[in-house]
């Protein structure tokens, strides 16, 4: 994700818009929390998708959910903050497939020894959840909480770490949107686009080009052996595999793009600041699918259900979706 807290959203999301000359006009379905516009659904799809529940407002910048089917719970990391602040408070909490919050600080900074800052993306591998944090991507165990693991990629030159995603080989992959943003809301890029592996305990710079787009959401494509990814500063979604010394586009949008997930049946699902919205690729073309979700940011599936979990980065409130087949 690229923007920052309930308060402070107001600053930063319009000074990114502009820094990045993309396109954005301050309009009112972008606005947060209650006063956003009512949400609609394509209907021209034989299974429209619905909305099933809003959570309360109790999340604090809410910029990624990751579902766990083993334990049948989302993980929701929130960034309570400047998301370029080293402040140790932010925190992710776990809540059940229905909605329900089982508990809003599961793992918190400040507490048992835990170290987090701004969490952003997430991604489980086995027992651990792997949480990008600024410059560090932190491991926990995912049913205790406990720390397992904290990887520095400050000397490799991260700056904004952002999405997490899971390779093939069980290898995790991360993007660096490499932006800062100012205690004033300002907004710079000091760095490069990167996307860092780390296998093991080792980390690694796999690419390095602005090509990238201002990196933001990466998801692997199994069914392509491929990863999909969603840069916020590209109308492209974009397609890359290890070793490839630039991405490929896949298909034109709206930009502006945060997350990104592959349905069971290959359809690629993308979130969109740009207008609120997010879209399904399928057929070589992309379609909106679902509207009125304002600063949509780093969503999960629900792959018992077919639902999505989207996080409104402004309105502090994550929305179950129900997407339907075909």
């Amino acid at each position: 994700m690229m923007c920052s807290p309930a308060r402070g959203a107001a600053r930063f999301v319009p000074t990114l818009m502009l820094a990045l000359a993309l396109a954005c006009s301050g309009r009112g379905d972008r606005a947060s929390g209650d006063t956003a516009a009512a949400p609609t659904t394509d209907s021209s799809t034989a299974s429209a998708p619905s909305r099933v529940m809003m959570t309360d407002a109790v999340f604090k910048t809410p910029e990624s959910v990751r579902y766990d089917a083993d334990q049948d719970v989302f993980y929701v990391s929130n960034i309570n903050g400047n998301p370029s602040q080293k402040d140790g408070n932010g925190f992710i909490s776990r809540m059940r497939w229905d909605g329900t919050v089982d508990s809003l600080k599961f793992i918190a900074g400040g507490r048992n020894g835990v170290v987090l800052h701004a969490p952003k993306g997430m991604a489980i591998v086995g027992d651990t959840l792997w949480v990008a944090d600024l410059d560090h991507v932190r491991a926990f165990h995912k049913r205790t909480g406990a720390l397992v693991a904290s990887v520095d990629l400050s000397k490799m030159r991260a700056l904004f770490l952002n999405d997490v995603a899971t390779g093939p080989e069980g290898d995790v992959y991360i993007t660096d949107t490499a932006i800062r943003f100012a205690a004033d809301g300002s907004m710079s890029h000091p760095g490069r686009d990167k996307i860092f592996r780390i296998s093991g305990r080792t980390a690694s710079v796999v690419i390095e080009s602005d090509t990238l787009g201002r990196a933001n959401g990466i998801t692997w494509d199994t069914g392509n052996a491929r990863f999909v990814l969603a840069p916020f500063g590209s109308p492209d979604v974009q397609t890359w595999k290890p070793g490839d010394a630039a991405p490929a586009r896949l298909v034109a949008g709206p930009g502006e793009y945060d997350g990104v997930e592959i349905l069971s049946d290959g359809r690629i699902l993308v979130s969109s600041w740009a207008d609120s919205a997010v879209h399904v690729v399928e057929n070589g073309a992309a379609r909106k699918l679902i509207s009125g979700v304002p600063a949509p940011a780093d969503f999960g599936v629900d792959t018992k259900r077919n639902r999505v979990a989207i996080p409104l980065f402004q309105g502090n409130r994550v929305e179950l979706w129900e997407v339907g087949g075909r």
